[in-house]
């Protein structure tokens, strides 16, 4: 009660009404005036700034047109094999001789392309319908190079249009010649089983392998093109490998998403 009247009986006091009130110390503004700039620019930014973001997955090298698997139309023992592996073929040649009941039957290639593997060998004995061959359908040697990314089917949508991709390449040292670059040409809206991954690539373990977290939408991703190199593509490096690439070589891809406002992230 001492204090209270103490302090009531100054305010009272005519001699100390005209004596200014300090509401707040100099450096105390300061700090308020730097909080209220940085949280106008941080709004200003967060309504017209934008952010970037990627999203990586598995990717596989490979010709527009996929591959498809050879069956035999026959049961009997493959008394040879009239192809080789990674040999290209024309549409209707002869890749293995089959002896049945009947006689000999020869299995011939459905489609132009190359020979990526062959699953029959010289005795054995397969039955009708079984896989001999799988081939990847390109009729002309220079036929460019596509990359196929297997996207999480949750980050598809946020893929724009002719986005920028990274390819790490697994054969190629990435910290030696860098990264292969692309740009998105396609994605496919809907999401693939591994069945129609294994029909795209005529590989039945890949389609396991892409789906091992859930079906991913397929996104076509062109290579650009680069005459000074020897690989005949664009490289986050001057020159990159010295040698050409080929088809079925797995990748990991990186493309970039469309940018987003960051007040995007808080809204629903």
């Amino acid at each position: 009660m001492q204090f209270r009247q103490q302090a009531l009986a100054r305010l009272q006091s005519p001699e100390e009404l005209d004596l200014p009130v300090r509401f707040a110390r100099p450096q105390g503004w300061l700090v308020l005036s730097v909080t209220v700039i940085v949280m106008a620019a941080a709004s200003v930014w967060a309504v017209t700034g934008s952010v970037a973001s990627t999203v990586g997955a598995p990717a596989i090298l490979t010709y527009g047109q996929g591959s498809y698997v050879l069956q035999s139309p026959v049961a009997g023992q493959v008394t040879a094999v009239l192809a080789k592996q990674g040999e290209r073929l024309p549409a209707g040649s002869s890749v293995l001789k089959v002896r049945t009941d009947r006689g000999d039957t020869v299995v011939r290639s459905l489609d132009a392309g190359r020979i990526t593997a062959l699953a029959a060998s010289v005795g054995q004995i397969i039955s009708t319908g079984a896989n001999v061959a799988a081939v990847e359908k390109v009729a002309d040697p220079k036929a460019p190079l596509y990359a196929t990314v297997y996207v999480p089917a949750q980050d598809a949508a946020g893929i724009p249009a002719r986005a920028p991709v990274d390819l790490t390449v697994q054969s190629v040292p990435s910290q030696e010649y860098g990264v292969l670059h692309g740009k998105v040409k396609s994605v496919d809206r809907s999401a693939q089983s591994a069945q129609q991954i294994a029909a795209f690539l005529g590989d039945s373990q890949l389609g396991e392998q892409f789906t091992e977290q859930g079906r991913p939408v397929a996104v076509t991703v062109e290579l650009v093109r680069s005459p000074t190199t020897e690989s005949g593509y664009e490289w986050s490096s001057a020159d990159g490998p010295p040698f050409a690439l080929t088809s079925m070589t797995l990748a990991t891809g990186s493309i970039r998403l469309a940018d987003r406002r960051p007040v995007d992230w808080l809204l629903p």
